[in-house]
């Protein structure tokens, strides 16, 4: 388990984290999102005690991770797939941690094989893609076989297999019952991944809670109506409190009303029904929506 309390980090006059307070829990996936510089690295780095936080805390399994002793039996890190010695070979990399750790080598090998390295294990590193990269990244978190994951931005330079992949990885660990905490700023990967969710914003929290909570607080649901007799439908949903937007001809979109209701108001009346579909709100849709507000840094604009 993952517990930031009041967890706050300034640079001098710059405030990149304020007053965080969450909890990430065991068996789930969480997601860690927020717009370009909300602060996500920094939480990370502070929750690894790679940089002291100016006040609150942040702990792993109870305690501070920096007073913790061969740290990758404990947590599993994934901050910078970029940040390895491009001469070494992925094995003498995985090596160098296992021996730091007091982890068996064999467990190199078993990794490398994990993440679909096993033929590039003598291969240096500096000739490696990004893919393949975030593929030794996320073998090094492996390796000790931690009870706690973090992730940040993982399935950069993957492709569709490798997404795939990690996304059966996370639910693995998850099911296992270890805590899996990830930053990523692909909408479609967390709503399929992802259990829970952290959403931050110019370093302040903005919701914690599970995605289907988060996503049900973005655009209400809206229902699509097709009918030959779409005039006469209209006036009886607005009747009703619904919002109606004519898309042309027989279509129509409603808001604030569910498609039962549409249903038994045009049943009541005679009009005939060709289509009724409700459309939830995507992951997407309420980020942008809820997350408006904490855009640093915009397209075309400027802030």
């Amino acid at each position: 388990m993952i517990e930031v309390r009041e967890l706050t980090k300034r640079y001098g006059a710059t405030t990149a984290v304020h007053g965080l307070t969450f909890t990430v829990r065991p068996g789930r996936v969480t997601g860690f999102l927020g717009p370009n510089g909300a602060g996500k690295s920094t939480t990370l780095r502070m929750v690894l005690g790679l940089h002291a936080p100016t006040s609150g805390s942040a702990t792993v399994c109870g305690r501070p991770f920096r007073d913790r002793e061969r740290g990758l039996r404990h947590v599993g890190a994934l901050l910078d797939a970029g940040d390895v010695h491009g001469g070494r070979t992925a094995r003498a990399h995985l090596g160098v941690l296992a021996r730091s750790n007091r982890i068996p080598l064999a467990r190199v090998d078993a990794v490398l094989e994990e993440v679909g390295l096993t033929g590039a294990a003598r291969r240096r590193v500096a000739g490696f893609s990004l893919g393949m990269r975030q593929r030794l990244g996320i073998a090094a978190a492996l390796l000790g076989d931690p009870p706690v994951f973090v992730f940040d931005e993982p399935l950069n330079g993957l492709d569709p297999e490798g997404v795939k992949w990690v996304r059966g990885l996370f639910r693995r660990l998850a099911g296992e019952g270890r805590t899996v905490f990830v930053s990523s700023h692909l909408m479609s990967e967390m709503e399929h991944t992802a259990d829970d969710l952290v959403v931050v914003g110019r370093g302040e929290l903005i919701a914690a809670e599970s995605l289907a909570a988060f996503s049900a607080r973005g655009t209400r649901p809206s229902v699509t109506v097709v009918s030959p007799d779409a005039t006469a439908l209209t006036p009886l949903l607005v009747a009703e409190g619904a919002s109606v937007e004519t898309a042309g001809g027989e279509l129509l979109t409603v808001t604030g009303l569910p498609a039962a209701r549409i249903g038994e108001l045009a049943f009541r009346h005679h009009v005939p029904l060709h289509e009724l579909t409700t459309h939830s709100a995507s992951l997407e849709e309420a980020f942008m929506e809820l997350t408006a507000d904490s855009v640093d840094y915009l397209a075309g604009e400027a802030r």
